[in-house]
């Protein structure tokens, strides 16, 4: 009856990881959606390509070189070993649990270069936007998650012993959302602005080509979303009401927050829910639901008001506003959680505020460098952006040799 048991909970966290990775993997669809909104249409097959495209890399380098880096878990061995493996150790009847949790886990890190799609869109050339993808995915991002969820934990133990905890990212406010955001920056200002978006030194905005498809893109990546906070809990016996009620009231605090500030912007409220899923991230399991919908709500304000900043202030041409919308709600949830995590604010307590801002410094600091990095070799060695022809072109046509709207090429 004991071994029957433990077969069974073996099988039942195997089944719950692979609903989660297959929840988070949907998000993709959103991430592509999303993207295929907001750009002009001569670019939404490019969107849609790319998007796909980064999947079946970030599968391949974050199994063969990602994963075993951030767990120290390789795959080198038969399949009837990797049946067995769970938590890098053989025991038998396992369900091949590493390998689902190698499959969710590069869910998380195939965020990464889709975030960064969105910021570069229309302007970049497919192939070194795909090789930056998978360095993100296979390198970058593991080091980081490394340091926060893995092996190496000496940068935690030191956060616990000068103040008291470790830095504490439930679901990746910072770990993936703030790192994507962050990554992306210095490819956004390298590339430079798209042909047309300022004239005179002035913000021409470019009107998106499809709302219900930015639409959809949301819904797909809310509903997406709760598989991506709740099933963090990587085992069925951890799992959480409290996350699933957190990332609920802080969505709709993001919402609520983007219909009033943005004067009823479709765009601005349809990101507003995001803003809020990506601010809950870190504090999820441990802050109060109300707690939750102030953090939606003010990542939704955030977004709102530094998307407007960096375009009209800085001229910075981020498409989908991946540097406020990940970059700076992720950040803000990182902090976010070291303040309405503790009890007198009505969360569980174990958290520190100085510790949060600490590590969500880190990652920023620590992304924008490593982007510098690799953007900057990149655009002296094969060059970043689409030719001008290509980009008035667009990138379906330049890259693709084909059209979103084929029949609309057609002469009678």
């Amino acid at each position: 009856m004991n071994e029957a048991m433990q077969r069974f909970t073996k099988s039942a966290d195997v089944l719950f990881l692979m609903l989660g990775a297959v929840m988070i993997f949907s998000m993709h669809a959103g991430f592509a959606f999303l993207e295929v909104g907001t750009v002009r249409k001569k670019n939404q097959v490019n969107a849609l390509v790319k998007i796909i495209a980064d999947w079946g890399m970030s599968t391949v380098v974050y199994f063969l070189i990602g994963f075993p880096i951030a767990y120290g878990i390789h795959f080198w061995m038969n399949a009837g070993s990797l049946m067995d493996l769970i938590n890098g150790r053989l025991a038998v009847g396992g369900r091949g649990f590493d390998l689902v949790r190698c499959f969710f886990l590069l869910s998380f890190a195939a965020c990464v270069p889709a975030i960064i799609s969105g910021g570069v869109a229309e302007r970049m050339k497919f192939w070194p936007q795909f090789f930056a993808g998978a360095i993100g995915a296979g390198l970058i991002y593991p080091l980081f998650e490394s340091i926060s969820w893995g092996r190496h934990a000496f940068a935690q133990c030191w956060l616990m012993q000068t103040f008291g905890a470790t830095f504490h990212d439930y679901a990746g406010s910072v770990v993936v959302h703030s790192m994507g955001g962050w990554l992306a920056l210095p490819a956004i200002i390298l590339l430079g602005q798209r042909i047309g978006r300022f004239r005179d030194g002035k913000s021409q905005a470019i009107p998106i080509s499809n709302l219900p498809f930015l639409a959809l893109g949301s819904w797909v990546l809310a509903i997406g979303w709760f598989g991506f906070n709740v099933m963090s809990a990587q085992k069925l016996e951890a799992i959480s009401g409290l996350v699933a009620v957190n990332s609920l009231f802080a969505m709709v605090g993001g919402i609520l927050a983007g219909l009033v500030f943005s004067k009823r912007d479709p765009g601005f409220i349809h990101n507003g829910a995001l803003a809020g899923l990506i601010a809950i991230c870190a504090g999820s399991d441990v802050v109060h639901p109300y707690g939750a919908f102030i953090i939606g709500a003010i990542a939704s304000v955030l977004f709102i008001t530094l998307y407007n900043i960096e375009a009209n202030v800085f001229k910075i041409d981020d498409v989908l506003g991946v540097v406020p919308l990940h970059g700076v709600c992720g950040t803000w949830g990182g902090v976010a959680a070291g303040i309405f995590g503790k009890t007198i604010l009505g969360g569980l307590g174990g958290v520190s505020l100085r510790a949060q801002i600490f590590g969500s410094c880190a990652a920023l600091v620590y992304a924008v460098a490593a982007g510098t990095i690799l953007y900057a070799v990149l655009k002296n060695t094969v060059g970043l952006r689409l030719s001008e022809k290509d980009e008035l072109v667009g990138a379906d046509i330049a890259i693709h040799n084909i059209s979103a709207y084929p029949e609309d090429m057609m002469t009678p």
